[in-house]
Order: structure tokens, then C-alpha cells, then sequence
């Protein structure tokens, strides 16, 4: 984008490039970059200065820069005739953004969700990441990887990981809020497109390298990050050649409390009664179990506050944590990203673009806890049965705030997983110009994404039936203040390996009476996503600059697999170490837990933990064998899978064959003297689903079915100026987004005595349909300043539950092979699986102001600001039971009601500094909840982050950045009423100090 300013106006080098930090008015408004290549081929080209030609001739300036960024975003948002959103080159680069899933944050009505504290998926006005797709370099694209448990662990949905990519390998992110006919189908909330660069963006040869260091103040590490890009032109800009990169290194601390979920009193068979006192639930709380002599843990006496507290904790509406325990996740990531591209212009009016993009995100993670194991737990685990309640305090709305008891397994737990992610995506695009009026367009590629988890191992160290353990939450409901009554940081002392013993005659016992030994666990697993894409278009300028008409194919094929292993029996731990071989040379510490976090006095900071290399090497854990005797690492480590009935329902498979046509226009018109433009199309598209699984029977017996339906999809965009600068829009289409891909898994379980069943997914389930209406208005008032609101509203026709419904077995989609000989197929069955059920509406607006501060005098004319605000609501009836008739009525999961953006910046074209926050309300991620609650979800976040650079030359600048500068908690809850913590984890700010040269 150029402008022309009069001889008075022009900038001398010294206004332009002041030394120190002279804030002039002049240079903020100008914010002219002289490092840009477009600046540099002026100057050689421009006159002499103090010629006559010099002196008649208008300087044209390239605005770069943020503001130049903010401009160009502006003019690409004005242009299409859609509802989209842009950001350039520049915001990606000069946001303190790690990913590409916090660079998306700033566009309204898209938030993120982070993991281990950067962003990883995003949600669009209201609808989440299954229902998002993204496209990169103009191909569909399906990027997963691995995460904590309480981000959902390793994708297996439909949804986009962001942090697979660094922000620094593209130059501008569109996002597409209103369906078009030429774009493809799958997406409710929003398109994506992911643009890299490509050589011919750039007028000539360019380098460009940035080094930077980051620092963690909770982990306390400083590790680098850096990206370079180089692209020239050859042959008369016949052929262009581009490659880029970032790499960077990622460790970080992760530290809180959590508590998995929250039980009610009367779950898991109650509790230990006092003496005298009869369980509330005989038939799994008898006095057999109820104080377990075998562990040498007597029943409390029936006294009256014994009883009391007995009761109170015994009472349904009444709820406690159910694995309380204060942890530290130990990150360490490297992720690597290239980009290579070669575009060729063989003869005139054709154009070949060859882009090629890899990117391999390396982790390991550690997490270690100190928890409690038996508040959930039945009695033959050691669980609450056998546990006695001495003090408890409960708020009016059921949530404990005090509790004290004996007989609590204490476990300190260790586990450790390595995780990778290689993604790779070559894709060919030409362009052919015919004549002056047809252009032909043909596009192929594959996206394919692996990610692996080959070592997931977890160990444990046990103390059993300890006696005055307490919970303190009246202090702090989000950390609370916890009691062991015995040393946790002594190696070798309570918390111990506590083997099975072994036996030499009959059969050898597979764990301890009444709890569980300490444990290996092993699971390695991973996931498959391809996309292999394909389409030509053509389009026909019929009426020059008023009508154009588009048509085109396109076929996907999407390949989804995954895999899982585990150890044989899961509940087959291990034995007594081998021979000469102590506990304390089994262990290691936790150090040094809890800066930041503010603990209550007493929190234990360190304790030991299992020393997992020291484990393997004693117990040969990796073996995939038994070893069994008392000397040397006696236990099976035998592994499985589709036989495995824990690791089973994560071997599965998806293939889709989706075969789409287009039929669109492009329209330019006048009404009245109100210039419309806009476009009207219909996309037709067939799926063909291949869903495979295993049923239980013979040890996992395969099972694939197969479906396919059609949708037609019509759409319309307009677009009218009412002045020049007011546009108003309005677009409305119908728009389809296939099932996740977990509940379309034919795999499960068959009864076929008794009460004949079925619990698996639904490989016959139907997409999400909905119709779709948008609006807004813009005011462009200047180059940079904008307002603009949009109100949109969803009809969701049909959405996904898992209910339970009585159908003949033949109506299942399963083969009959699965049942008995005898059995015809007629027989009716009750079927546990997801289904397509009523949906609901969505409705919300949005916000989005772009503001300069030009009309300031001096200094103050280089601020600006950027506010975005949104509002989103939804009520979808969830089902509470498969059996029950009555609902929940609540938002729609990942769906928050409001949120907000503000960025407040000031650039004069060699000081830039800015400061961003993002909100989100809070949301759902599961209705209804586990155990008897009704919801869970996260609480609302605000993460503040901020940037400032100093251009030292036309070449080089410093940049100095801050990430979540307040600390802000990944804060997760269960219950509406109680607020119950699930997980109150912080990673710590961080800050990164660096350079950028360019020329």
C-alpha cells in the first residue's frame, strides 16, 4: 500500500530515522520502515536528491510497520466480498505470540485454549475446534499432538493443535466466518487459511534472520528461538525461490493442585462407619471391609461428633475431591519448522507455485504428584470403605471445606511421556490464464500429520492406611492446605514400593487384599491424519467488472487412524525388587515446588518421587515379557492391544471420501447509486465413510461399516457501500461439519444373555447441519481506522449425544457376524451410542474497533489502539441419563458468552511498543459431569502480554516481549453451584529479548 504526500510533508532521513527515542509526530505518522525491500528498490530508483525532478516528483512511501500491517489487514478485510478477518505478516511477527493459536486470539470472536501454557486450539464464535477447519497454503489440513490429560491428552478429534507451528512460518492468517460455494465444506464456525510466503510477495531479494532468548521465571530457563527467511527472483521474475525457518526450545514448569473430579459421599459404597454405626450401604460397605483388620486399621468409636462427621460426609448432597493432590509438570519441547517454495512463470499468464512445509514438534513431560487415592475408590482398592471420616466441615452448597481422616492411601506418582509430531505437506497449484476472460485454476497436495507417544510410563510409591491425613480449603478453594502425618521427603521411608509378595506353591496372587500394590504403567500409543487433496476451478469474466462465473471438482480423501498399547493385565504390578537392590536407590525428589504459586503454610515444597530410569533398569520394564522369580526384576511386562480391553477402544479408523462440485458467481452491480457486489453459489458434496473398530468378542473382533449421504449446500454473500466508506454485509448458507471422529468408532461391547446390549459408537451418525445468517456494518474512516459489528446467528439442526435407545441389532450398522448362530438379526437390543438429536440456536455479535490516535498532537498521535468485544449465546437440552427423561439445558461445550481483546500500542516508525490482553468468560467442556455432578469447565482467563522494539538502522532492530505477564491459572472446574477446582495449575511468565536483521 502506497500514499502520496505533498513536498512539505516529505520526511528527511533525520525525522524518519531518529536517533534514541525522539517521539515526533512526523515519523509515528509516517511510520515508514526503511529496512522494507519495497522502500530500498524505490531509493534506487528515486532522483537525485536536490534535482528538479527530486523536487517535482511525489515521494511514495511504503507504510510496513505495525501500522502498515494494521492497513494492509484492513484493505484485504474491505475487499472481499465475505465476512473474514486478516492479519499480516506483521502482527504475526511482532505480537508476543509462541504460536499460531495466540497470534488467531486478537481476531474477534476466536479464543484460544492453551496447554502447559500456550495456545493450542480455538474456539470461533462460540463453536469449538471439531468444528473449525484450516487450511494451509489453500490445503485442508489436520495437525494433532499430545497433552496433559486435563487439555484432553492426545488428540483424537477433529480439531486443529496450533502449537504444532511456529507464527514465524506464515505471512498472513484469513479467517472465513461466512460460507462461500467455492470454498469446501466441514466447518459450522469458521475456515482458516494459513498462508506461507511464497517468493514473488517480495518485489526483491530479501534476507531476514531473528535471534531471541527466553526466559521462564518459575522454571528459571532461558532458551532460544530463532527464524530466518531468504527469497530471490531470477530470469526477469520468471522464477522465484523462497525457504524460511524457526526453531525453538521450550522448557517450563507447570505447578498446582488438582483433583481429577469431585464424588458425592454416598459413592463408592460410603464410608468406614464408626463402631456400632451401620454402613449406609450394606451390600458394598459391610463390617467386614469397613475397617479392614487385614491392614491393620481399627474403626473409630461411635462417639457422637464420630458419628456426626460420619454422617455429614455420608450424605449424598455432599461432595469432596476425589484425588486431591498438588503436582509438577516438567516440560521440555523442541519444535522445528521449514518452508520451501519455487513459483515459475514459464509463458505469460501462466503461474506454477510449488510450496513444500515440514514442522516436527519434539516434547518430553514429567508429572509429579502427591495425592491421596482412596476417596473414590471401592474397598477391594483400598478406597473409602475402608477409610474413616474424624472431622468434616461442608458449605451450604455441598463443597467440603475441612475434612480429617484415617486410613488414606497416600501415593506419590511419577509419570513420563515422550511425544512427537512430524508434519509434512508438499502441494502444487497453477494458474493459467486463457485469453483475457477465463482463468483456470488446479490445486494438489497431501497433509499428513504423525504423532507418536512411544513412551508413556507411569510408577508410583505407596504409603497405606495412613491416619491423620486433613484438607483445609477454608483458606483458599483453589489451593488448599494439606496434612501427611509422616515424613514425605525421607527416600525409603512411608512412601515405599509396595510389592505383591511372592508365593513358591498354588496360585500367585496378582495384588494385596483390600488395595492396590504400587504400580508400572505402560501405554505407548499414537495417531494418523491425512489429507490428500485435489481440485480444479475455472472462472469466466462474462460481463467485465460485473459478472463472473465460477465452477469446479474437488475431492478429499481423509485417513484417520490410531493406536494404543498397554500392559496385559493393567493391574498386574510388580514384585519385591530384585536381590541387593534398596528403595532409596529407586527414588528422587521433587525440589523446590510452589514459587509463584502462593501455597498455604505447611504445603509440602518437596517430596520423593519413583526414579523412573533407575525402575526400568531394575525391572527391565520394556522387555514386552513376562519375568516372573525372585531374583531379577520378577513382573509381566507383557503388552497388547485390540485383545487389551483398556487399550482397545483406541485402536480405530476413519476414511472419508468427500466428492464436491461448485457453481458460483461473482457479481458487481449498481442500485440505484449504491454500489452491491457479492456472490451466490450451491456446493454438492458426498461422503463416503469407512468407520473400523473392534468389539469385544474374541478378543477384539474388527468391525467396519460403511455409510454415505450427500448435502447440498447453497450460500450467498452481498456487500453494499452506502458511502464510500460504510459497508454493510449480509450472508447466509447452509453448512454441514462431519462427526467426531471418536463417537463414529463401531467398536464396543455385546451382551447377548441376559438383557441383550450394546455399547460402541455410531458409525451410521449423520453430520452437524446448520443454517447459517450473518450481518454487518463497517466504517472504514481512515487507513487504519475502522469500526465495524456483526451480529450472526446458527440454527444447529442436528447435534451428537450418547443416549441410550431399544432398536433391532440389524438397525445397528454392526455386522450379524458378531452374534450367536441362532440369532436373526430381528432381535431388539438396547443400544448405548451417540445419536443425532435436536440441536439448538445460536445467536451473538461482535464488536471490533481500530483506532489511531492521529488526531493527537505530538507525541500522542503515535498511539492506537485495537478492541475487539463478544457475545455468543446457546442452549442446547443435554441428556442427563440414557435412561431418564429428564435434561440439562446449558451453553454448548467450549463455548464461551463473552470475551474480549484490547491492544493499545504506540509506533512512531523506530520506537514501537504495545500491550495486549485477551479474555474469555468461562466455559463448558462436559455436560453433564462425572459423578453425579452436572457440569465442568474452565473459569474465565485474562492473559496480558506485551511487546516493545527499537530500530537501531534501517537493517536492525531489538526486540524485548512478555508473556502472560499476571500469571493467569489454567483454572478448571466441576458443578455450577460449587466451583469445585479440578485443576489450578500456573507456568509463570515469560520474556524473550532479541534481535531481527533484514536487507
Amino acid at each position: 500500500m502506497t500514499q502520496r504526500h505533498p513536498r512539505s510533508l516529505r520526511p528527511t532521513r533525520a525525522l524518519r530515522h531518529p536517533r534514541g527515542l525522539q517521539l515526533t509526530a512526523v515519523a509515528g505518522a509516517l511510520v515508514a520502515l526503511a529496512a522494507s525491500a519495497q522502500v530500498q528498490a524505490q531509493a534506487q530508483t528515486a532522483p537525485a536528491a536536490g534535482t528538479a525532478a527530486a523536487a517535482n516528483q511525489p515521494q511514495r512511501i511504503e507504510i510496513t510497520g505495525f501500522r502498515g500491517s494494521l492497513e494492509s489487514a484492513l484493505n484485504k478485510k474491505r475487499e472481499d466480498t465475505g465476512i473474514v478477518d486478516v492479519i499480516r505478516a506483521e502482527d504475526i511477527a511482532k505480537f508476543p505470540d509462541t504460536n499460531l493459536a495466540e497470534s488467531l486470539q486478537r481476531i474477534p470472536g476466536v479464543v484460544i485454549d492453551r496447554d502447559a501454557g500456550e495456545g493450542r486450539n480455538i474456539t470461533v464464535r462460540g463453536l469449538g475446534s471439531d468444528f473449525t477447519r484450516v487450511r494451509i497454503n489453500g490445503i485442508e489440513a489436520l495437525a494433532t499432538t499430545g497433552g496433559t490429560d486435563s487439555s484432553g491428552g492426545a488428540n483424537r478429534s477433529r480439531g486443529f493443535d496450533f502449537n504444532v507451528f511456529a507464527a514465524e512460518l506464515f505471512n498472513s492468517i484469513t479467517v472465513r466466518k461466512s460460507a462461500s460455494a467455492d470454498v469446501e465444506e466441514g466447518s459450522l464456525g469458521a475456515t482458516v487459511d494459513l498462508q506461507a510466503s511464497r517468493p514473488f510477495d517480495f518485489k526483491q531479494r530479501t534476507f531476514s534472520v531473528s535471534v531471541k532468548g527466553r526466559y521462564n521465571d518459575v522454571g528459571r530457563k532461558t532458551d532460544p528461538r530463532i527464524a530466518f527467511l531468504a527469497t530471490d527472483t531470477f530470469f526477469d521474475r520468471k522464477v522465484g525461490v523462497l525457504v524460511s525457518g524457526a526453531y525453538s526450545k521450550r522448557n517450563l514448569l507447570e505447578e498446582g493442585f488438582s483433583t481429577v473430579r469431585w464424588d458425592n459421599g454416598a459413592s463408592s459404597g460410603g464410608w468406614c462407619a464408626p463402631t456400632g454405626v451401620v454402613p449406609a450401604n450394606p451390600t458394598t460397605s459391610t463390617a467386614t471391609t469397613c475397617g479392614p483388620a487385614a491392614q491393620g486399621v481399627p474403626r473409630v468409636t461411635g462417639t457422637a461428633d464420630n458419628i456426626a462427621a460420619y454422617n455429614t460426609a455420608s450424605s449424598a448432597s455432599n461432595f469432596h475431591p476425589r484425588l486431591p493432590r498438588y503436582g509438577r509438570l516438567t516440560h521440555e519441547q523442541d519444535r522445528l519448522g521449514l518452508t520451501a517454495s519455487v513459483q515459475l512463470r514459464p509463458a505469460e499468464g501462466t503461474l506454477v507455485s510449488l510450496d513444500v512445509l515440514y514442522s516436527k514438534l519434539d516434547a518430553t513431560r514429567q508429572e509429579d504428584f502427591l495425592q491421596a487415592i482412596s476417596f473414590s475408590r471401592s474397598a477391594t482398592q483400598g478406597g473409602k470403605p475402608q477409610t474413616t471420616v474424624l472431622e468434616t466441615q461442608y458449605a451450604a452448597n455441598g463443597a467440603l471445606l475441612y475434612g480429617r481422616y484415617n486410613g488414606v492411601d497416600i501415593r506419590s506418582e511419577s509419570r513420563f511421556d515422550e511425544l512427537s509430531t512430524t508434519f509434512t505437506q508438499p502441494s502444487l497449484t497453477i494458474q493459467q490464464d486463457i485469453g483475457d476472460s477465463i482463468r483456470l485454476f488446479g490445486r494438489i497436495g497431501r497433509a499428513d500429520s504423525k504423532f507418536r507417544n512411544p513412551v508413556q510410563t507411569t510408577t508410583t510409591l505407596d504409603a497405606l492406611n495412613v491416619n491423620g491425613y486433613a484438607i483445609d480449603f477454608r483458606g483458599n478453594d483453589r489451593l488448599p492446605s494439606i496434612t501427611y502425618p509422616f515424613d514425605v521427603t525421607q527416600p525409603g521411608g512411608a512412601l515405599t514400593l509396595v510389592s505383591v509378595p511372592q508365593v513358591t506353591t498354588g496360585t500367585q496372587p496378582s495384588t494385596i487384599t483390600n488395595t492396590t500394590s504400587s504400580e508400572i504403567r505402560i501405554r505407548p500409543q499414537g495417531a494418523n491424519n491425512i489429507n490428500d487433496v485435489a481440485s480444479f476451478s475455472g472462472e469466466w469474466e462474462a460481463l467485465p467488472g460485473n459478472l463472473t462465473l465460477k465452477a469446479g471438482l474437488d475431492y478429499k480423501r481423509y485417513t484417520f487412524d490410531t493406536y494404543e498399547f498397554r500392559r496385559v493385565n493393567q493391574n498386574d504390578t510388580i514384585f519385591a525388587p530384585p536381590t541387593g537392590t534398596s528403595i532409596a536407590s529407586l527414588t528422587t525428589s521433587v525440589t523446590g515446588f510452589g514459587r509463584g504459586l502462593g501455597l498455604p503454610a505447611g504445603t509440602p515444597t518437596s517430596w520423593v518421587i519413583p526414579n523412573l530410569n533407575a525402575i526400568a533398569a531394575a525391572y527391565d520394564i520394556y522387555c514386552n515379557c513376562i519375568k516372573s522369580g525372585p531374583a531379577g526384576g520378577p513382573g509381566d511386562f507383557t503388552l497388547s492391544s485390540i485383545t487389551n480391553g483398556n487399550a482397545r477402544g483406541n485402536n480405530r479408523k476413519v476414511v472419508e471420501t468427500d466428492q464436491g462440485v461448485f457453481a458460483m458467481a461473482d457479481f458487481s452491480f449498481k442500485l440505484g447509486a449504491m454500489p452491491i457486489r457479492g456472490n451466490a453459489g450451491v456446493r454438492v458434496v458426498q461422503t463416503e465413510q469407512a468407520a473400523t473398530g473392534y468389539q469385544a468378542g474374541g478378543g477384539g473382533t474388527e468391525v467396519t461399516v460403511t455409510q454415505t449421504y450427500t448435502d447440498t449446500l447453497p450460500s450467498i454473500n452481498l456487500s453494499a457501500n452506502l458511502t464510500k466508506d460504510i459497508v454493510l454485509r449480509a450472508a447466509a448458507a447452509k453448512v454441514m461439519a462431519r462427526p467426531q471422529l471418536g463417537n463414529l468408532n463401531p467398536g464396543g461391547t455385546i451382551s447377548t444373555t441376559g438383557t441383550l446390549s450394546v455399547t460402541s459408537g455410531n458409525p451410521l451418525l449423520k453430520p452437524f447441519r446448520a443454517t447459517t445468517l450473518d450481518l454487518s456494518a463497517e466504517w472504514y474512516l481512515g487507513r487504519q481506522t475502522f469500526v465495524g459489528l456483526g451480529l450472526f446467528t446458527k440454527d444447529i439442526n442436528t447435534y451428537i449425544q450418547s443416549l441410550r435407545t431399544t432398536i433391532p441389532y440389524n438397525q445397528t450398522g454392526l455386522p450379524l457376524s458378531l452374534l450367536p448362530s441362532n440369532f436373526t438379526g430381528e432381535e431388539v437390543f438396547q443400544v448405548t451410542t451417540p445419536i443425532n438429536t435436536n440441536g439448538g440456536k445460536l445467536t451473538g455479535f461482535e464488536f471490533n474497533w481500530q483506532q489511531p490516535f492521529t488526531f493527537l498532537p505530538g507525541a500522542l498521535s503515535n498511539f492506537g489502539m485495537l478492541v475487539n468485544y463478544t457475545q455468543v449465546k446457546s442452549k442446547i437440552d443435554y441428556q442427563v441419563s440414557p435412561t431418564s427423561t429428564s435434561v440439562i439445558r446449558d451453553d454448548l461445550l467450549n463455548l464461551s458468552p463473552k470475551s474480549w481483546n484490547l491492544t493499545l500500542y504506540y509506533d512512531d516508525g523506530t520506537f514501537s511498543a504495545r500491550v495486549s490482553a485477551a479474555n474469555r468468560s468461562g466455559f463448558l467442556t462436559r455436560v453433564p459431569g462425572q459423578n453425579n455432578n452436572d457440569v465442568e469447565g474452565k473459569n474465565a482467563s485474562t492473559n496480558v502480554d506485551a511487546s516493545i522494539s527499537y530500530k537501531i538502522s534501517d537493517q536492525l532492530d531489538i526486540t524485548l516481549e512478555g508473556v502472560n505477564l499476571t500469571n493467569e491459572a489454567n483454572d478448571q472446574f466441576i458443578s455450577r453451584a460449587r466451583n469445585s477446582s479440578v485443576v489450578y495449575h500456573k507456568t509463570g511468565r515469560e520474556y524473550l529479548l532479541g534481535m531481527r536483521y533484514k536487507f
